[in-house]
């Protein structure tokens, strides 16, 4: 029996867990915070530094004592700008970083807007892609981005560190595809997009197959690819064909596993790769679990599981009021800039509980539109994965199943990114001993998870959407049109 690690080195901690190689039980866990500063969500860029010394914490006491090979797992879209001699020419670039807004759109039109982009790199340049971060630099801090001879994300960059910083930088498909200038569908990079962005060309990583290492350390470690926090989410999970992952946060997201990438004109998929050689087609909202907490202060309730025993004493379809949650914008349909709207107010569906009701039936009908959108591209899905805190709440398990038209699988909470990363440390130590075949990853054991069936309600749960379309389409008609 061997041990290998997964870390994951997200945007407010480091998380890692030690586990069996063949059946994925962990075995011990390391847990450390990101220095205070960080771990704020609005923070926009940080010294990645912080990343090693959280990393050493959550290491510490002889945790990794024993352990055969590491995985890293990392938060996505942050870009590390390095210059000739592999030293920072400023601080890291964080996701959530939004300054690169206009850069976004200067790309955009620069190459011939949204389809071209699409059909380059299966995804249309957003603030958080590094593409865009570093048009934003060479903008903002033009003598800065003539020292970037190199870039890395924040997983390439803990894996080159890891590694005592060789002159091999390594990177995967998973995060390559999140770039903006890495395409799944051609498996290639796209310099031209590089120097679209930052005026010139620079290095960057060797992309890694999903069972390849990035190196060994001095001491004998082996140090897998790594990926990013999604991918190794996926993995974790162990999703598949059939499978999509519906992420509750105050945004939401949904994804699904497919065999090939997905060039959407309409910029609302993007097409990443995942951590096994498959594609991960993902489609966000901006609004989710926001419109939940947003009803529970319009409503003077504390909490979300308030709401969600308020929302039960209504039935579905909450007497004909109808929320659509775009309270930011929308992304999925391409409403930047509407409004969120209630709709169908009577007088017998002007009560509280019918309120709470319809703000759980919008966040759960928005994100079947998202899922949607995949299923009308020939993504097949089978069963629902329902990710985040907000996942149990009686009132989303209650019309999730029929909402969304399939099985819906609530698994129990853990790492998952962390558990990704290290069964990918497990496949590459597999397949460097000869034990493991670089076509098949190991059959770690599933998940625990609750599984709830649309049964009955299906009927029910497809009114509820029928409803909610409706209203969707009257307000904004053609939504969902290519052309939109």
């Amino acid at each position: 029996m061997g041990i290998v690690a997964g870390l994951d080195s997200s945007s407010a901690f480091t998380q890692i867990v030690v586990c069996d190689t063949e059946t994925g039980a962990v075995l011990r866990q390391g847990y450390a915070p990101h220095p205070p500063h960080l771990a704020d969500p609005k923070a926009t860029e940080v010294d990645p530094q912080a990343w090693l010394l959280s990393l050493g914490e959550a290491a510490a006491g002889g945790l990794l004592e024993g352990v055969q090979a590491i995985g890293v797992s990392a938060q996505q879209h942050g870009l590390v700008p390095l210059d000739h001699q592999g030293a920072l020419v400023r601080p890291a670039l964080l996701g959530n970083d939004k300054r690169a807004q206009v850069a976004a759109a200067d790309l955009i039109e620069a190459l011939g807007g949204r389809q071209a982009w699409a059909e380059a790199v299966g995804s249309v340049p957003q603030a958080a892609h590094p593409v865009a971060k570093l048009r934003w630099l060479a903008r903002s801090e033009p003598q800065s981005a003539q020292r970037v001879a190199s870039v890395l994300q924040p997983h390439d960059w803990l894996v080159w560190q890891l590694l005592g910083r060789p002159a091999r930088r390594t990177t995967d498909r998973g995060g390559a595809s999140g770039t903006g200038y890495w395409s799944a569908g051609t498996g290639s990079y796209r310099p031209d997009l590089v120097e679209l962005a930052l005026g010139h060309q620079c290095s960057l990583p060797e992309v890694l197959g999903p069972a390849d290492a990035a190196g060994t350390t001095p001491e004998g470690l082996l140090i897998s690819a790594g990926t990013g926090e999604t991918m190794a989410a996926a993995f974790g999970l162990g999703v598949g064909p059939g499978d999509a992952v519906v992420s509750l946060g105050a945004s939401g997201s949904v994804m699904a596993v497919h065999h090939g990438a997905l060039a959407d004109p309409s910029g609302m998929i993007t097409s990443y790769a995942d951590a096994t050689g498959m594609h991960l087609p993902v489609v966000h909202t901006l609004n989710a679990v926001r419109a939940l907490r947003g009803a529970a202060e319009m409503l003077g309730l504390d909490d979300l599981e308030a709401l969600s025993e308020l929302a039960m004493k209504s039935t579905p379809g909450s007497y004909g009021l109808v929320l659509l949650p775009y309270l930011e914008g929308e992304r999925t349909p391409r409403l930047p800039h509407t409004a969120g709207t209630l709709s169908g107010l009577r007088r017998e569906s002007m009560k509280p509980e019918h309120l709470a009701r319809a703000a759980f039936e919008g966040m759960l009908c928005s994100l079947a539109d998202a899922l949607d959108v995949l299923r009308a591209r020939g993504v097949e899905v089978r069963r629902v994965f329902l990710l985040g805190a907000s996942a149990g709440l009686p009132a989303v398990l209650a019309s999730a199943p029929g909402i969304f038209g399939a099985p819906v699988v609530v698994p129990q909470p853990a790492d998952y990114a962390a558990l990704g990363a290290a069964r990918q440390a497990a496949w590459a130590l597999g397949v460097a001993q000869g034990t493991l075949s670089p076509a098949a990853p190991p059959p770690w054991q599933a998940a625990a998870v609750q599984l709830l069936e649309p049964g009955d309600d299906l009927a029910v749960g497809q009114a509820v959407r029928q409803q909610y379309g409706a209203t969707r389409d009257q307000l904004h008609p053609g939504a969902f049109h290519p052309g939109y």
